[in-house]
Order: structure tokens, then C-alpha cells, then sequence
């Protein structure tokens, strides 16, 4: 019925499930990286187009440049996942959305379930969350108006903040998640 149609949504792979009753059967990498290709950074308010799957590769470089394990590297690059199904709301304004808050976090807990993460360690997660923060802040210093002056953290990768297409963004993801051992649905 046309109810149950509306609560579906239809990924680039042209699967259809429920969002809100995801399993990690619903889950394909190539979703993911196809999505956070084309998803622009901070509203779209920056001075070219940046996505979160670029972002999502430059926290992976970090953890990789810090010598993380391939775990924690692969948590990094699957850290904003869930905004590949339910898309990207800015800080300033997510935090004042605790049902958005809640959906993202369950979706997010099955991502990690399909991956194998979903037993990371209080401190695995807070480091992952330490990389999104400092590369937060070199990319507003570099891709924002007005941010120039901003300090940023040292980092030891060099993160990629050149513009891409999109469709360069989704075969690098791919390629990180194949070095991190996650395939697509094809293998």
C-alpha cells in the first residue's frame, strides 16, 4: 500500500527496505560510498564541493598515518555511514534533534553490526570521534569563508581537501574499504 511505499526508501543499488527497521542484510558498501560521494560537507556552505566520503577518507589516512590498526581505520572511514541513508544535518543543528539523534544512532549500530565494528571499545570510538574533530577543524580552516585564521590541531596524514568529483570519491572509498577487507556484494 502506498503507506508502507513511503516508509521504504530505494538505495543506488536499487534495493528497498524500510529505513527505520534496517537490518544489516540492508547494508552494501557500495551504497555507502556511492551516497557519501555525492553528499556535500557542512550544508554545502563551503567554497567548493567537499563530500563526507572525502572527509570519511582523509579521517582513515589520520588513523592509518597514527598507526591505528586496520580495525580503527576502517571505523574512521565508516564513521558518518549512516548519513548515506539518512543523509547529513550540521552539528550546530543536530544536537537539537534527539529523535534524529536516536535514528541515527540505531542505523548507525547496524552498519557497524554488518561490518564487524559493533563491539568497539569506549576508547575506539572516542578516538575515531578525536580524528572527525581535528580534520573538522582543518577543513573549516581551509574550506569556509571566514575561517582562516582558525588553529587546528596537528595531524600526521596530509588530508586530500582538493576538489574531486564525485565519482573519483566513490571508487577511492571502495578502494580503502577493499585494503581494510570489505568488499562489495559482487565478490
Amino acid at each position: 500500500d502506498r503507506r508502507q511505499r513511503q516508509m521504504c526508501i530505494r538505495d543506488s543499488s536499487g534495493r528497498k527496505f524500510d529505513p527505520m527497521q534496517m537490518t544489516p542484510g540492508d547494508v552494501y558498501i557500495e551504497d555507502i560510498a556511492h551516497a557519501l560521494s555525492l553528499l556535500c560537507r557542512g550544508g554545502g556552505q563551503l567554497s567548493y564541493f567537499y563530500s563526507v566520503g572525502q572527509h570519511s577518507l582523509n579521517c582513515a589516512a589520520e588513523a592509518k598515518a597514527r598507526g591505528w590498526s586496520e580495525r580503527q581505520q576502517l571505523a574512521c572511514l565508516l564513521h558518518d555511514a549512516s548519513e548515506g541513508y539518512i543523509s547529513d544535518i550540521i552539528r550546530p543543528v543536530k544536537i537539537y534533534l534527539s529523535n534524529y539523534l536516536e535514528i541515527e544512532s540505531k542505523i548507525m549500530g547496524t552498519i557497524l553490526t554488518h561490518f564487524g565494528l559493533d563491539d568497539l571499545t569506549e576508547e575506539e570510538s572516542c578516538r575515531w570521534k578525536q580524528i572527525d574533530d581535528e580534520i573538522l577543524e582543518l577543513e573549516l580552516k581551509t574550506l569556509l569563508h571566514g575561517e582562516e585564521n582558525r588553529e587546528v590541531p596537528k595531524l600526521l596524514s596530509v588530508p586530500d581537501l582538493a576538489e574531486h568529483t564525485p565519482g573519483e570519491i566513490e571508487i577511492r572509498f571502495l578502494q580503502e574499504a577493499e585494503r581494510l577487507g570489505v568488499y562489495g556484494s559482487d565478490r
